[in-house]
């Protein structure tokens, strides 16, 4: 398989005010663009070449870490722009994913606050995630390209905490830009998508 970059699921102003369609502009045009382009030259040769994505990302992590890199970030992305649409948000959860939040994080509240934390608290550039793993739901955080594929667990959410995903609108406020990801732009529909084909 090849990377391309997929068109974004929405206007670049349709997340306004609390992404920027500058932010959007530069982070998905130019950031994933790069990482497209990057991951396709390694690709090449890697012996990796008619894998799935996924596949290309847990068999490089720890093996080529250049690859593993761009098509981590690829990968990554390709889902954080569909975690996210226009009016998300909100604490009414869709389907298993109020139940399972109750059980496995101990509610909505908790989630929030414990997925803020790990976004908060991961230092440099990386990812906080909310995964399925042994079947039930774990807040995870990763440093830099890295997502819990690598960690014997599915992504079904994940907010990009690198600077140049809300610096633009936010500066160097991160907890603000978790929270307005959290209220105000998730899309719980993606998740519980991925939540269901992960279980």
């Amino acid at each position: 398989m090849s990377f391309e970059l997929p068109d974004l699921p929405y206007a670049y102003d349709a997340l306004a005010p609390y992404m920027s369609a500058e932010t959007l502009e530069f982070h998905h045009d130019k950031h994933h663009q790069a990482y497209v382009t990057k991951g396709n030259e390694l690709l090449a040769g890697s012996g990796l070449e008619g894998k799935s994505l996924e596949e290309i990302v847990k068999e490089s992590y720890g093996k080529n870490a250049p690859l593993f890199n761009n098509a981590g970030q690829h990968y990554n992305h390709i889902h954080f722009w569909k975690w996210m649409k226009k009016d998300g948000g909100g604490t009414s959860l869709p389907g298993a994913l109020a139940s399972k939040t109750d059980s496995d994080l101990g509610g909505y509240d908790k989630f929030r606050a414990d997925f803020i934390a790990a976004g908060v608290g991961q230092f440099g550039s990386g990812w906080a995630w909310l995964a399925v793993k042994d079947g039930k739901l774990e807040i995870m955080k990763t440093p830099n390209g890295e997502n819990p594929l690598v960690h014997g667990a599915t992504p079904i959410l994940g907010c990009d905490v690198w600077e140049h995903s809300y610096y633009i609108d936010y500066r160097n406020a991160r907890p603000k830009y978790l929270e307005a990801f959290i209220d105000n732009m998730i899309n719980w529909d993606y998740v519980l998508e991925m939540y269901e084909a992960a279980s």
